[in-house]
């Protein structure tokens, strides 16, 4: 079978869709991004070394322990406000992070939406959020249990008539055959 000239044969064998979009427009993929800021970062790194281990996250087996336990909304709510207390601070310091990678040179001033210095902003403003709904889950499974909403009065009728029929028959004589 003859090949066209104008047709290169790409192999595409062992490449993820962005790998495959990225060769096709001729840019740069998300990992090539980060080799290359990583190789371009290596002497500043020297100078200032971060953690080469992420940070620990918490044990979750008691908290899920004590959820698989539970026998209340009570007590899935303690369990649920125990771990948000102790993801709390791990959570504030991610945003308080994120907000100064936004403000970092005063780039976010003046940023248009959707730029980086705004994403990051909402970034900072969305890692506190997670918290606050699982809260509000929580306090509307509570709110549900201990406070629940009054049932609906039923309209009041006139007094002395009978209550309105639901649904009034035609008026005028039936259709004859």
């Amino acid at each position: 079978m003859p090949q066209n000239p104008d047709f290169e044969l790409y192999d595409n064998v062992g490449r993820d869709a962005e790998q495959i979009a990225a060769a096709r427009y001729g840019i740069a993929t998300r990992g090539d991004l980060l080799r290359w800021a990583r190789r371009d970062a290596k002497p500043f790194l020297a100078k200032h070394p971060l953690p080469d281990k992420p940070v620990p996250s918490p044990d979750l087996a008691p908290y899920l322990a004590a959820l698989a336990a539970a026998q209340s909304p009570a007590e899935v709510s303690a369990v649920t406000q125990h771990l948000l207390d102790a993801a709390e601070p791990a959570l504030r310091a991610v945003s308080k992070y994120l907000y100064a990678a936004a403000q970092w040179r005063g780039q976010h001033r003046g940023a248009a939406k959707g730029s980086p210095p705004k994403l990051l902003m909402e970034a900072a403003s969305r890692s506190l959020s997670v918290a606050a709904l699982a809260d509000q889950a929580d306090l509307t499974t509570l709110r549900a249990t201990y406070d629940p909403a009054p049932a609906p009065d039923r309209a009041p009728t006139a007094t002395g008539l009978p209550p309105r029929p639901p649904h009034a028959p035609p008026a005028g004589p039936a259709p004859g055959r």
